[in-house]
């Protein structure tokens, strides 16, 4: 047992001046582009654009849990902060209910697996007194202790305990490989953006307010009818996630996400030999996202999710632009100089590299778990 319960040795190093996040994969001698991936031609539905991202060389990272395999199989368990009695791995997973120091801010995990779990931002956790989203990709180490998560919440209207513990959210996801489960969901960028980028709880909500109240729009005229009747049912609520698995949102969703969906799928078969590990994201014509991973298992895993939460965006975003190209899609990821970079480091376990940019902030976290010291996923947001 740990003598401290959350004695976690962190570095924080902050570097003024111009810097440079290295995004590159690659080694010397092998073809790139200046951030070490390639942008492939793009797939577009309606609004929605995503480009192929492809890498010279790729990563083993099967040994890596995800939150959803976690949460499915019982081996991870996310609490309220506060309920730290009986949390200890080696006396029970099961929670003890001692919610009265709940924290809107601050969740507790612990993984009872025998694999590292990769927690990413902008991942739902649903239950507890109130939905929250994980605000900062990290590595949780196989068979821990109880660990202290910084989260944000995105159901403001409710401070009351709908379980003892936190789960997925009831979404379904199927593939292109058949077979379906339930996982948690991914905020769309804008939210994501909030929580990762300007870490403030008020921000977080308020952006959970505006879509809420631009989707109810979107889905309440149907063939040009106006009904009422989804808007009621959407303000009814004040939790993202339970908007997000309304009826008709996903009906919406579904439009835009399917078909690239499965289109991307048919082109990841294809693109396998090419190392196929991430996307960059437009929405009617303007970029505005990029996740990129370690291998194209990990891409694989997180797409269904990833998909839709890109998708959800695109329902809601009104702002009209030229036609995205593949070269300026690539020269999104190849701009990696910042004004500002800030590093949080748990020795032996993870490096968070955050750099701000000019129009962008990039996010960059490194595995440090032995065997490792690669990049396991980069997110880029344009601003």
């Amino acid at each position: 047992m740990r003598p401290r319960l959350f004695a976690v040795v962190m570095a924080l190093v902050v570097v003024a001046g111009m810097v440079c996040l290295d995004l590159r994969p690659v080694h010397a001698g092998e073809e790139s582009s200046a951030s070490g991936y390639k942008v492939l031609e793009p797939i577009r539905h309606g609004s929605l654009t995503v480009f192929p991202v492809v890498a010279g060389r790729s990563y083993a990272t099967s040994e890596f849990l995800t939150l959803d395999e976690g949460l499915r199989s019982g081996e991870v368990v996310v609490t309220e902060y506060g309920n730290v009695h009986g949390l200890m791995r080696r006396r029970t997973t099961t929670p003890a209910v001692q919610v009265q120091n709940a924290e809107v801010n601050r969740l507790v995990l612990i993984n009872n697996a025998k694999r590292p779990l990769l927690l990413l931002a902008g991942e739902i956790v649903t239950g507890g007194k109130q939905d929250r989203v994980i605000g900062k990709d990290r590595i949780v180490p196989a068979e821990s202790d109880p660990v202290d998560l910084s989260v944000f919440c995105v159901e403001p209207g409710r401070w009351v305990a709908s379980s003892e513990h936190f789960g997925t959210s009831g979404a379904t996801y199927g593939s292109a490989t058949g077979g379906a489960a339930s996982g948690t969901l991914m905020a769309q960028p804008s939210v994501r953006a909030k929580a990762m980028g300007d870490k403030d709880q008020a921000e977080v909500w308020a952006e959970v307010r505006k879509q809420q109240q631009a989707v109810a729009v979107e889905v309440a005229t149907v063939g040009g009818v106006t009904s009422s009747t989804p808007t009621l049912e959407i303000q009814s609520t004040s939790s993202y996630a339970r908007v997000m698995e309304n009826k008709d949102v996903k009906e919406k969703v579904d439009e835009i996400a399917a078909p690239i969906q499965q289109n991307y799928e048919s082109l990841i078969k294809q693109l396998r030999d090419r190392k196929a590990v991430g996307v960059v994201v437009a929405v009617n014509g303007r970029i505005i996202w990029a996740d990129v991973f370690a291998s194209m298992d990990l891409l694989e895993r997180y797409w269904p999710k990833l998909v839709r939460s890109y998708a959800s965006e695109a329902v809601v975003s009104r702002a009209k632009g030229g036609e995205v190209s593949s070269a300026q899609a690539e020269a999104f990821l190849a701009d990696t100089e910042g004004r500002r970079e800030t590093i949080e480091i748990e020795p032996g376990i993870y490096r968070h590299t955050e750099a701000n940019g000019d129009g962008f902030k990039a996010f960059a976290l490194t595995s440090l778990l032995p065997k490792t010291g690669f990049d396991l996923h980069l997110a880029k947001m344009a601003e």
